[in-house]
């Protein structure tokens, strides 16, 4: 049978004293002597009572707890977000509870319900969905729960939130690999359902135009977003027959299941087919050859958009953020020759 939990009452009974006293002495009030204060907490913690939270939440209408919602947490780039948002908020006595949408809608809408049901002051959330779930994005707002977006941002809302430009930095991307020679360049494209997927398609389109490259409808496979949807893609492509000599893909897990199907087929990686990707993280640093990758600054974007929701609690009114952060561009031995033998060196 589970134990009775202790409560203000059963203090208030083993001293004789009356349940407000107990509950004024608990809350620090000036209006209790300090040798009641210490004989009342004293006798707390010996009777094992905890604080009920909810009870709390419920008195003074804030829990200090702040929901985060991710989309996936496969890859290190949700924990070093959450490390971000962690770190920043802890300095300020905020708790943070965090839940995973598996990129789906449903669950998606049903972990902001259930933050909701548990009163968090407002909610971090890197949507699965650029569309689905507005309505309830615009729901939770009305009844006065302030969200920021990172990484992805929901479609036609003037929202807080902390990004990079997709479209810039896959145009650089491309670029590069165009310079290094490759004319045939696959893109692996993410669900259209993601913005960012969007934006970077576009920045492919545009990349290709500047060197007179026509482009290829062939050359663009549309796909999921797991390691094993890479490997498909790559494996659709050579049962096409289709000739490409770099592959650039949605996100680093669609360029490892890519890579490690087209090295099973013996093609050489990159004396055959550069590959290089977006969202990389430590995981472009642990295969061979090391993968070329475009890299968010993680932890920051978890510090600021931790900061976001913070001046939005302090402030509902205060005008909605657009932040654009920088990403950094790394190439390693999977487009660059020349750095395949240092890749060598360091397995």
């Amino acid at each position: 049978m589970k134990p009775k939990r202790t409560t203000i009452k059963d203090i208030a009974k083993h001293l004789g004293l009356s349940v407000s006293t107990v509950s004024r002495a608990l809350n620090d009030s000036k209006n209790i002597k300090k040798e009641t204060k210490d004989l009342i907490r004293e006798t707390a913690h010996a009777l094992n009572y905890r604080s009920n939270p909810i009870g709390l939440s419920l008195k003074h209408g804030v829990t200090n707890t702040i929901g985060v919602l991710v989309p996936e947490m496969v890859t290190p780039f949700a924990s070093e977000v959450i490390t971000g948002i962690q770190e920043t908020l802890n300095k300020t006595g905020y708790k943070v509870i965090i839940a995973q949408s598996d990129e789906d809608p449903v669950r998606e809408r049903e972990n902001l319900q259930l933050m909701e049901n548990f009163m968090v002051d407002g909610i971090i959330i890197c949507p699965c969905d650029y569309k689905t779930n507005k309505k309830e994005y615009l729901r939770l707002q009305d009844n006065g729960i302030p969200i920021v977006f990172y990484d992805r941002i929901p479609f036609g809302m003037n929202v807080p939130n902390v990004i990079v430009d997709d479209y810039r930095e896959t145009f650089f991307m491309i670029e590069h690999l165009i310079r290094l020679g490759r004319r045939k360049i696959v893109y692996i494209q993410g669900p259209n359902y993601i913005y960012n997927s969007v934006e970077r398609i576009r920045g492919y389109k545009d990349a290709l135009k500047k060197f007179s490259i026509s482009y290829d409808e062939s050359l663009v496979v549309y796909t999921g977003m797991t390691f094993d949807d890479g490997g498909v893609a790559a494996e659709k492509l050579l049962n096409r027959g289709v000739k490409f000599d770099a592959i650039f893909t949605f996100t680093e897990t669609l360029a490892l299941g890519a890579m490690n199907y087209l090295k099973y087929n013996q093609i050489k990686i990159p004396k055959e087919v550069a590959m290089a990707s977006f969202s990389g993280t430590i995981l472009s640093t642990v295969v061979y050859p090391q993968l070329t990758s475009i890299e968010q600054p993680k932890k920051m974007m978890g510090e600021t958009a931790a900061n976001l929701i913070l001046e939005k609690i302090a402030n509902p009114s205060v005008a909605n953020k657009k932040i654009i952060l920088s990403s950094e561009i790394k190439l390693r031995a999977s487009t660059e020759i020349s750095l395949l033998k240092k890749d060598i060196e360091t397995q």
